[in-house]
């Protein structure tokens, strides 16, 4: 769908074959499907489970599969032929259980290893062999706990379990990484998937207006041990669900899908739709019951084939979903966008939809009211660097309104960044200020919402923000740009999204607050530093704290009372955080927005040294030196840090290196601070 434009993408209609295509040659039959799940795991072993499907067109001896289990070149399950033919005259399905002691489990990255096996079917008649299916699967369980949370009364959890372990999703809605699909490549889906991995993302949500991703997509989700929240490919549009060929055309394709799909072990959720049951409603609020033409697809249709070609896994209707209206915070999961687009939140089904298409309607600090259970959206908009708008817009219209500029921004209207960068930044004057202005408060809204509903941990128990990548150089919710340069949103939520985690919350009358977010599962250990100090360096009050984390857990370690915090200018000073064994990243805590800070420009010495890496870069700064940015404007540049603040006296290190074979010399590397505004 998003090929017929939407509000990051352009109209650029595509038409053709756009995956591989193979001919095969079969005799008398083939494998039409093979299904592997998991059915139980213990302590000691895990019970497996493996399904065959033939087709076969001649008369043939009895046919068997056999089946063949393997990890680290070793054979777990040897030669399996099964007990009786697998497929009698009359049938076309068998199954086969197996036990493995002490599996290797397939875990996201972040909790351990995404361990894989080798799974080989083989179907014979007699001694010759017809056909054989090769593909590598992962030993786990995947489910959603929805039961009641007994310290929210009259809410319910959304929390995915993993291994029968309590997941916090982490991570980002995706879109296709092209407007031309066809240009996508396994390279291409290599680099964006192991920067979410480097961004501490364990899980990415397929969005329901694109398309069903390669196989390459899915086989690195597995490898890189990142799950995937998995649309059906429906969105924001009406559907025909009364004509009996569109309904035969999409049982076709579920079914297709699902054989296709479902044996990654990457795949945690099937979801009906984006956002059809809630635009449904509010387009409709006055009909309670009304049901959106597609509705028979999304709740009658789908839910039994994933039924019956899965089972494994939770058929969730619609994205968002869940109470009483489809975007309540008290149950399902939520699309936050209060902030943005001005939704007012919440509302309750009969009631009129409403907007606050404000600057403090629109604002990021509504994240800190929301109480949902999982939220699959929000976002807000940013430029991409300087160097994909020089690339795409010709110099006459590089400039702030200009009708070049303009046109890469797909949304409507197109200054609803105003409404942002009024409240947290104050409204650019030049393009290189829009630059970084817009991308301040993207970034500062992502770290905000963040950290916001980690706190909250288990309450709410995951944030999938909009979005992670674009599919042309436009202006955009993403944080990675059309040509995979990193956005300061990207950064900032590698750091809200890292496993260890410290955050400060305001708290009613003046006090703050800091919190300690373990999702290792094992405790953490650490002596905290934090403090209260000013932009230009002076210190007045910092003291140690030996703390102790439990696994998977949060902690609220500090409590700073307003009285402590009351003896100066808010505007100058801020409280920050630091790790004395590196378990988390700095951290601080601003008082006033952005614009209102009264901090001096820093003058940052920098020390660019080459390496047989890249290049090692030094930054230090004797006043605080806020949103320092290393600027590089070649491709396939890495950082291990970027778009980061200097604590005064602090020196920073930060590697800088080349994934395309680019030699970078020291001379590539700017770098910046933003000064005083």
């Amino acid at each position: 769908q998003y090929n017929f434009g939407w509000d990051w993408a352009p109209r650029l209609l595509s038409v053709g074959i756009w995956k591989d295509v193979t001919l095969r040659r079969y005799q008398g039959a083939r494998l039409s499907s093979v299904f592997f799940k998991t059915l139980e795991i213990t302590p000691q072993a895990a019970r497996v489970a493996v399904q065959v499907e033939v087709e076969r067109w001649t008369d043939l001896p009895a046919l068997t599969a056999h089946i063949r289990l393997e990890r680290d070149g070793q054979t777990l399950a040897g030669m399996v032929p099964l007990a009786s033919p697998l497929v009698s005259s009359g049938g076309e399905r068998g199954e086969i259980e197996l036990e493995l002691p002490d599996p290797a489990l397939w875990w996201t990255h972040d909790l351990g290893g995404p361990a894989l096996y080798d799974l080989t079917v083989e179907l014979c008649a007699g001694d010759q062999a017809l056909d054989t299916h090769r593909e590598r699967v992962g030993v786990r369980t995947i489910a959603v706990d929805q039961s009641p949370d007994p310290d929210e009364p009259g809410t319910k959890f959304f929390t995915f379990m993993l291994n029968g372990v309590k997941l916090f999703a982490k991570g980002a809605d995706w879109i296709p990484a092209d407007s031309f699909v066809s240009q996508v490549d396994e390279g291409r889906y290599r680099e964006l998937l192991e920067l979410a991995v480097a961004a501490n993302m364990n899980m990415l949500r397929v969005w329901g207006g694109g398309i069903y991703e390669k196989d390459a997509f899915y086989r690195l989700c597995d490898e890189l041990g990142l799950l995937v929240w998995q649309d059906f490919m429906f969105a924001c549009a009406p559907y025909p669900d009364h004509d009996p060929e569109f309904v035969a055309e999409v049982e076709r394709e579920a079914e297709a899908i699902l054989r296709r799909l479902r044996n990654h072990p990457c795949i945690a959720l099937w979801c009906g739709n984006n956002e059809n049951d809630w635009i449904g409603d509010k387009a409709h609020w006055h009909q309670p019951g009304y049901r959106f033409p597609g509705w028979r697809v999304n709740h009658q249709l789908l839910p039994p084939i994933v039924e019956h070609l899965d089972g494994t896994r939770l058929y969730w209707p619609s994205s968002p979903y869940g109470g009483n209206d489809h975007n309540d915070e008290r149950e399902g999961n939520r699309h936050n966008w209060y902030v943005w687009h001005g939704e007012v939140l919440p509302r309750r089904f009969g009631q009129r939809p409403e907007r606050d298409f404000t600057p403090e309607g629109t604002s990021f600090r509504h994240y800190g009211q929301d109480m949902a259970r999982f939220v699959s959206e929000f976002g807000m908009h940013a430029a991409p660097v300087l160097e994909t708008l020089r690339r795409n817009v010709p110099a006459t219209g590089l400039r702030l309104g200009s009708p070049e500029l303009l046109y890469r921004n797909k949304d409507d209207p197109k200054d609803k960044g105003n409404h942002l960068m009024a409240s947290c930044t104050g409204l650019p004057t030049t393009l290189e200020q829009y630059v970084d202005f817009s991308m301040i408060a993207q970034a500062e809204g992502l770290k905000f919402g963040i950290e916001h509903y980690r706190r909250r941990k288990f309450h709410c128990s995951g944030t999938l923000f909009w979005q992670l990548n674009d599919c042309w150089p436009g202006l955009s919710w993403s944080v990675l740009d059309y040509y995979r340069f990193p956005k300061a949103g990207y950064f900032y939520a590698r750091r809200a999204y890292a496993p260890v985690m410290a955050s400060f919350k305001a708290e009613a009358g003046g006090s703050v607050s800091l919190w300690i977010v373990n999702d290792a599962l094992v405790a953490i250990t650490d002596t905290i530093v934090w403090g209260h100090g000013t932009f230009d360096g002076q210190k007045l009050h910092e003291e140690e704290l030996e703390i102790t984390v439990p696994a998977n857990s949060i902690s609220r370690t500090v409590h700073i009372p307003a009285s402590a915090l009351s003896d100066s200018d808010p505007a100058s000073r801020y409280l920050y955080a630091r790790s004395a064994r590196g378990l988390f990243p700095d951290n601080r805590h601003f008082f006033v927005d952005i614009k209102d800070l009264k901090r001096p420009s820093a003058n940052l010495r920098v020390e660019k040294t080459a390496t047989d890496e890249g290049v090692e870069v030094r930054v230090a700064s004797d006043v605080y030196a806020y949103f320092t940015k290393l600027t590089v404007p070649i491709e396939g540049t890495r950082f291990s840090d970027n778009y980061f603040d200097l604590f005064p006296g602090q020196e920073k290190v930060t590697r800088v290196w080349n994934t395309l074979g680019q030699r970078l010399a020291p001379d590539d590397v700017m770098v910046s601070s933003l000064p005083m505004m």
